[in-house]
């Protein structure tokens, strides 16, 4: 997928659930189950930071972490991590923190959009 490139523009609003999202197919070998889609657009950056929105669509799916904080703004899943068998629930206003490396199972019941920061 191309970066997109910022959305911000420094003084005004923006409304985190207009945000449009371009989505693609995620790859094979991380669909568990059904056909999520997901994708992201970058709102900015503060030096090496980016913040962003990111969404997926109903299914489930692996994925391998970056460091980040995100907030759920809508939508619900559960996110399984593979260290410590041990899964949380999340759905709008909740705020998780995720580092590098983490093997993570998604399983999005309805679609999940976050604001990230990474």
């Amino acid at each position: 997928m191309t970066e997109p490139a910022p959305l911000f523009t420094p003084g005004m609003p923006y409304a985190a659930s207009a945000v449009p999202v371009p989505h693609d197919v995620l790859e094979p070998d991380a669909v568990v189950e059904g056909t999520p889609t997901a994708g992201y657009a970058v709102l900015d950056t503060l030096g090496d930071t980016e913040i962003g929105v990111w969404e997926m669509t109903v299914g489930t799916a692996t994925d391998t972490e970056a460091d980040e904080v995100f907030v759920v703004i809508s939508g619900r899943a559960s996110i399984h991590f593979a260290a410590d068998d041990r899964t949380i629930a999340v759905g709008p206003g909740d705020v998780v923190r995720l580092t590098e490396g983490m093997q993570t199972t998604w399983t999005v019941t309805e679609t999940l959009r976050k604001i990230y920061i990474s």
